[in-house]
């Protein structure tokens, strides 16, 4: 086990040596951050990563990992962190990219750990995108993407879900002064005007502060998790 533990600590540590630029994007279902992330890989050279649409990948993929995440998902149960996580690991050391958006992950508190503590990484900022929940549900609502979960019920249970998962990762991410937060109950091309403020050059210096002092954790977990493997503290 301690070999696994070792390969993955390797695996990640390559990771960190692109010394990624990370940003969480949340949103209520409905909230346009779909449509805001597109924009912002079209015109800031992001990548795309949507936790959802991995965990369907690897679902279709037919793969063991696949077929016990689809187990899970039917049985009701919580597919783990790590699982999640891995495949953003993945995910990101395949992309040839330094950029990307995590959209609609972390979820909760446990995720959030999860992934700083398994990556050694933390966001550069949250792009959190505030819309009222009426405004939410009459954009779900009026979509027609044949999606079976588009209907009033299942849609407030979702919103319910997310006010209670997801606001104490935003409310956490806050109090470090990480969040950005949207008004997105506007006009998508308003939206994105200011969405471009936030990644435009204007804010480049505090954006390579934000890089080297991200560098500066990431090196520091990575020696420490090195430092552990040699003296063989981790579990077997």
């Amino acid at each position: 086990m301690g070999t696994v533990e070792a390969a993955n600590k390797d695996a990640n540590g390559s990771l960190l040596e692109k010394n990624p630029t990370v940003v969480f994007v949340l949103g209520g279902p409905g909230s346009g951050k779909g449509t805001q992330c597109a924009n912002i890989v079209e015109n800031f050279g992001y990548t795309h990563l949507s936790a959802g649409d991995l965990l369907r990948a690897e679902i279709k993929s037919g793969s063991e990992n696949g077929t016990m995440i689809q187990n899970m998902i039917k049985e009701g149960k919580i597919v783990p962190s790590e699982v999640t996580i891995k495949l953003l690991q993945k995910a990101m050391q395949e992309s040839g990219n330094d950029k990307f958006l995590i959209d609609g992950f972390p979820r909760n508190e446990e995720n959030r750990a999860a992934f700083e503590k398994v990556t050694g990484i933390e966001p550069a900022f949250v792009l959190f995108f505030e819309c009222p929940e009426e405004e939410m549900e009459r954009r779900l609502l009026s979509r027609n993407q044949g999606r079976e979960d588009d209907n009033i019920e299942t849609i407030r249970k979702r919103f319910k879900v997310f006010l209670e998962s997801s606001l104490p990762v935003i409310n956490y991410y806050d109090a470090k002064g990480k969040v950005r937060k949207i008004d997105a109950a506007r006009p998508i091309e308003e939206v994105f005007e200011t969405v471009k403020g936030i990644f435009g050059p204007k804010n480049e210096k505090v954006n390579h502060y934000v890089r080297l002092m991200s560098k500066l954790y990431m090196y520091k977990f990575h020696f420490v998790s090195k430092t552990k493997i040699g003296n063989h503290c981790l579990p077997c």
